[in-house]
């Protein structure tokens, strides 16, 4: 029967119940769904989707649930990374499948290549007449092994190598590295061991050891010992503060995973469980493949962000794996070819002092000249006196020298045992100068709570000079193209330049006169030097060589003050009202600026016709259309450099990033834009050329 009108009117007009409120337990799997998902995009495909304060949010919510809820808390949950507890020590590891190490092939030549493809052919009594084989080349890092056992797609355990058959359980140290998944992507294998390198990017260590030596602590000799002795800690908390990466490479115990047929195939599998997978690899036939691999990933071994000892090559068939076998513990499939050294032994046969651009004294080893890192080396830094000291380096010592991409040549440790008995004393910087610089001989002092000696000649110090005058011609200063090195020296030693100023006072004649430079040259030069005189406030700032002061610093600088008159007569408590300007950088500039020879300099500089444009338009108070917008450039503008480009951006209060995210407002394209232009569509990102971006810079609508 139909419901009454009354009825139906009750009906309809009753309130709808109100929505079950979601268990604890849905909560907490959602949000560590997000999270691992938000993780992954962070650390694996460096691809941030959210800023990290709706990260730690999230990650916050999923504490207090677990808090409330002790039994909703996972071994694959987000706030498992760092335990806190300290181990009394560490438990032993029997591996299921032994962890087997590799041979090693020590002909750094292409010969090396060849003489492992002529192995494995033979094993496979292949003639000259069959296919050749398809090998997958990968890198060799310069890290540690660690097996990472998941079940059910959820991490239980990590353990180092050891000796192959046993290791040691470092599970809470591991779970601190945020690119290693806690749970892998759509895997419900009853057990998959993946194995891997855990590593330290070249970038994380330098900024490790920066730290260390700031503190007055232990620096660590290379990346390799800093990530190993992080994985060995018994506290995660420590564990936690080291920056650790890691690269899976291949299995342990496998139940219940399909193992695909290739190596290659291998990889890419890992990769879509949400694993680090480098990808720096090939599949390549032949021993003439493997050799090009090897030459071409050491021609760029120093640019890469992480140290490497070599190159692996691996049959890619695994069918062709079983059939080869192994010879005592290694696979006759596998090798690893390797590179020159990147750390070697010599004789430390004095210790110089060099003065640097701000007075900074560095202790400087003089060495026995050693084949290092692909070049030879015969001086290398010793960093201060302090670390020269907690590392006991003497003249005389049998030193460890360590040389790696880009990295300054350096001394990390002494051999003890080969310490001769006539060694010299423990070394003593003001002691060995006598108190003065060695260049000018002015008195030397260290600033209370500082590492490092200074100098306190300033621009009167020939040393300082001549970095002064390289540092204020740099490219991204006063970019005075030509003025490098020898000429520099030439000018300074020959009196020619005593002082900044002194550069735009020079002529045809007196230059054109030097050794190696010409008529040619000399006009080149003078012609720079003239351009060079239309700068901005905020490279002039840099350009001067103030203590603590750097680009970034110095544009904030110029925005904030406007005038170069303004700044100079600022009160340290006016300083630190410009952003990220903290006690340090405000009474530096204070101190450079009360100096009366620094104000000259400024002066003379200004007189001899540097300038920028109208000063009021950079002051705080001045419009911004673009602040707190972040641009990208790419291609070729039509008549603005990219510097140009990105000091006009950076006036206006925006800022330029170099790579395209949800969070860029503009892409700036010019001709021949590329892959950035491309993501920029596919982001929905708005794309402007020259003429949008000098309408933004003009305040027009839309900006």
């Amino acid at each position: 029967m139909p419901p009454s009108d009354i009825q139906l009117d009750l009906f309809v007009s009753a309130p709808a119940a109100a929505p079950e409120p979601t268990p604890p337990a849905a909560q907490a799997a959602a949000l560590r769904e997000r999270l691992h998902h938000l993780a992954h995009a962070y650390h694996v495909q460096d691809a941030p989707e959210v800023p990290d304060a709706e990260y730690d949010r999230l990650f916050q919510q999923l504490q207090a649930l677990e808090a409330e809820h002790p039994a909703l808390r996972t071994p694959d949950s987000p706030t498992q990374r760092v335990l806190g507890a300290v181990l009394e020590g560490f438990t032993p590891v029997r591996h299921a499948v032994p962890m087997l190490s590799i041979r090693t092939e020590t002909d750094t030549t292409a010969q090396g290549a060849h003489e492992f493809d002529a192995r494995v052919r033979r094993e496979l009594k292949l003639t000259e007449n069959d296919a050749p084989i398809d090998y997958s080349a990968e890198l060799k890092f310069d890290g540690l092994a660690i097996n990472l056992r998941y079940e059910a797609g959820v991490l239980v355990q990590a353990a180092t190598r050891g000796d192959g058959e046993t290791g040691e359980d470092v599970t809470h140290n591991i779970r601190t590295i945020g690119q290693i998944p806690l749970r892998l992507l759509g895997c419900t294998a009853p057990v998959l061991e993946v194995r891997g390198e855990v590593y330290m990017r070249r970038d994380d260590f330098e900024a490790l050891n920066a730290r260390q030596r700031a503190l007055n602590e232990k620096t660590f000799v290379n990346p390799r010992n800093a990530a190993a002795g992080a994985v060995r800690q018994l506290d995660s908390s420590i564990a936690a503060q080291r920056p650790l990466s890691f690269f899976a490479y291949g299995l342990g115990e496998v139940q219940g995973w399909d193992i695909p047929a290739t190596h290659s195939a291998l990889l890419d599998a890992l990769a879509a469980l949400g694993l680090p997978v480098c990808a720096e690899r090939a599949v390549l036939e032949s021993a003439d493949g493997l050799a090009t691999f090897h030459a071409r990933i050491g021609a760029r071994r120093d640019t890469l962000p992480f140290d490497i000892d070599g190159v692996v090559y691996k049959v890619n068939d695994r069918a062709l794996q079983e059939r080869l076998g192994f010879v005592t513990r290694e696979p006759r499939w596998a090798v690893a070819h390797k590179y020159p050294a990147q750390e070697q032994m010599t004789r430390l046969l004095g210790i110089d002092i060099q003065v640097g651009r701000t007075g900074k004294l560095t202790p400087v080893a003089k060495l026995e000249p050693v084949f290092v890192g692909g070049t030879t080396v015969s001086n290398a830094t010793l960093h201060n006196e302090d670390e020269t000291r907690r590392k006991d380096v003497r003249v005389g010592d049998v030193v460890i020298v360590r040389r790696a991409g880009d990295v300054i040549p350096e001394v990390v440790g002494v051999v003890l045992a080969d310490r001769p008995a006539d060694v010299g004393e423990p070394f003593d910087l003001y002691k060995r100068l006598s108190g003065q610089c060695p260049v000018c001989a002015s008195p030397i002092e260290r600033e209370e709570g500082e590492v490092d000696w200074r100098c306190t000649g300033g621009l009167t110090c020939p040393a300082q000079r001549k970095q002064a005058l390289l540092h204020f011609a740099s490219r991204r200063m006063m970019d005075i193209e030509g003025l490098g090195d020898k000429l520099v020296d030439q000018l300074v030693d020959g009196q020619i330049v005593r002082s900044l100023p002194d550069l735009y006072k020079l002529g045809f004649t007196s230059l054109a006169a030097l050794e190696r430079m010409g008529d040619k040259s000399a006009t080149n030069l003078l012609a720079a030097i003239e351009k060079s005189k239309h700068t901005t406030l905020g490279r002039f700032l840099f350009s001067l060589g103030i203590r603590h002061v750097g680009e970034s610093t110095a544009k904030d600088l110029a925005r904030h003050f406007g005038t170069l008159e303004r700044l100079m007569d600022a009160r340290v408590e006016e300083l630190l009202e410009v952003p990220d300007v903290g006690p340090v950088v405000a009474n530096s500039l204070r101190h450079f600026f009360d100096q009366p020879i620094h104000r000259e300099v400024v002066e003379q500089l200004r007189a001899a016709g540097v300038c920028w444009p109208d000063e009021i338009g950079l002051a705080s108070d001045a419009p911004r259309p673009l602040l707190g917008k972040t641009l990208v450039l790419t291609g070729t503008l039509p008549s603005l450099s990219r510097d140009e480009a990105k000091a006009m951006i950076e006036a206006a209060g925006g800022k330029v990033s170099g790579s395209v995210s949800k969070k860029t407002h503009y892409v700036v394209a010019g001709s021949e834009a590329g892959s950035k232009l491309d993501k920029a569509q596919s982001l929905g990102v708005p794309v402007l050329d020259e003429a949008g971006l000098r309408a933004l810079l003009a305040g027009a609508e839309g900006a």
